[in-house]
């Protein structure tokens, strides 16, 4: 068991002002792991006065100094990795193996390129007779999602303390164990107080706070596009910066000259990541209408060897989803996929025979789907891939772009400039071609619904910079 009954505010672990908590369950054995503080919006005030204080101080600190206290983040991180990849695979449910390059990775990986842009990046450029000038943007809330919770954390907290401003963080109360590393980690580098703040707790109460405090200059939220909305609409009263990523319904375009074997095994492998709880997962597959059935062959064959299990079974290539809410939910999609007509080729709604205990959802394709049906327009966020049939090249741009979200996407083409001239007309924030890996350095965020702004990158630690013309 790993409680926790303090948060962390003014460099000091503190008592909350309520005496209410949340468990924390075992995605795998749904047992109780642990058990975080509920804060309430008297806590939030105390972290944001917390980083009110601290910030004249720490903006002026130099880029290298904010570099060094980074550096030395990254480092008791990556101590500490293998306690955090599992903590994070019972939390969210994602094998060992991948929690361990993934989950604990990610994150201390983005400590260090924060560290690198504070020291690289050019804060003044001249404009005729201008010097214009980036500066912190201020106090920052970080509201942070379950899925990949360390790794979405760092993508926040660390770019923004790079660029000299203060936080205040909310992890999600579902995964929040590896925020407390985090703080223990920051809390023995001796960062200088009231630079980071964490104040554990629910959305409608510690996050609802935070979007609409009138000290707080700026929100970046992840989450799901409905409680992205009630973020802006809470954060506008203050008119403060808001940035947003947030759902998906991402398209992999497999094109008629494409290596079919090849592109449907690596589209089921994407959907599938961290048990389909992943924004960007490509969960809708277009294929040419010919090639539709030898598509759904495949895939059938490809998701049939995904054996799901517990997290620290080394044998278990799909975890389980992280709670009994988002399983209910997945296996509603699921049944909602068969009423509407769609063709269940592999998996279904049902418990896993062999795992009786755990959030688990069968490995599921759907083949035969028009990309009205619910499950081709709504986001499941679990392991479910919908093939789509389309009948010209034309026709998979228009059903790829026939979508409220625009996150993520992919094309496959025996020809990359074939494939990069098809990307090119798919609205959304990243394209992979032809499987092209994630690049933690390259900025990630979404057109339409799936949020404003980028993370990751210059372009991610510009999102917490102002802007000023000095006129000389």
């Amino acid at each position: 068991m790993k409680n926790h009954d303090k948060l962390y505010i003014g460099g000091e672990w503190t008592p909350p002002s309520g005496k209410g908590s949340f468990d924390v369950i075992n995605a795998s054995t749904e047992e109780v792991m642990g058990r975080v503080p509920a804060g309430d919006s008297a806590d939030v005030d105390r972290a944001v006065r917390a980083a009110r204080a601290a910030f004249d101080a720490w903006s002026r600190t130099t880029p290298a100094e904010h570099a060094d206290y980074l550096l030395k983040i990254q480092a008791g991180l990556a101590a500490r990795s293998t306690e955090i990849a599992e903590t994070i695979a019972a939390e969210v449910g994602m094998p060992i193996g991948l929690s361990t390059m993934i989950q604990a990775g990610l994150p201390t990986l983005t400590f260090g390129s924060a560290a690198q842009l504070a020291t690289s990046y050019a804060f003044e450029e001249q404009s005729g007779n201008s010097i214009v000038v980036r500066e912190p943007v201020g106090v920052v809330g970080c509201i942070t999602p379950w899925n990949y919770p360390l790794h979405q954390i760092a993508a926040k907290v660390a770019l923004a303390m790079a660029a000299g401003c203060t936080v205040v963080l909310k992890p999600s109360e579902v995964a929040p164990l590896s925020a407390f590393i985090l703080a223990e980690v920051i809390d023995s580098v001796r960062l200088p107080r009231g630079v980071f703040n964490m104040v554990s707790g629910d959305g409608p109460t510690v996050g609802e706070a935070i979007s609409g405090h009138a000290d707080v200059d700026m929100v970046s939220f992840t989450g799901s596009t409905k409680a992205g909305k009630r973020v802006s609409e809470v954060a506008s009263k203050t008119v403060k910066r808001v940035a947003l990523e947030l759902g998906g319904k991402s398209a992999n375009v497999i094109l008629d000259d494409a290596d079919l074997t090849k592109a449907v095994k690596a589209g089921v492998q994407d959907c599938y990541l961290n048990s389909g709880q992943t924004c960007s997962a490509q969960t809708r597959m277009l294929v040419p209408r010919a090639k539709h059935d030898e598509a759904a062959r495949i895939a059938k064959q490809v998701a049939e060897a995904f054996t799901p299990g517990g997290a620290f079974d080394d044998k278990t290539k799909l975890g389980p989803l992280v709670s009994k809410t988002q399983q209910e939910r997945v296996r509603g999609y699921i049944k909602k996929g068969i009423e509407e007509g769609a063709t269940l080729v592999t998996g279904g709604p049902e418990q896993p025979a062999n795992l009786p205990k755990g959030y688990f959802v069968k490995p599921t394709v759907f083949s035969n789907v028009r990309n009205d049906m619910t499950i081709a327009q709504e986001e499941i966020f679990g392991p479910v891939l919908c093939i789509i049939p389309y009948d010209s090249e034309e026709d998979a741009i228009r059903i790829a772009n026939d979508s409220k979200y625009g996150l993520g996407g992919g094309v496959w083409s025996s020809d990359a400039e074939h494939a990069k001239r098809v990307a090119r007309r798919i609205r959304t924030g990243q394209v992979a071609i032809n499987g092209g890996s994630f690049n933690p350095t390259a900025p990630f965020g979404g057109f339409k619904q799936s949020g404003r702004g980028r993370e990751y990158g210059k372009w991610g630690f510009e999102e917490f910079l102002e802007i000023k013309s000095m006129q000389v």
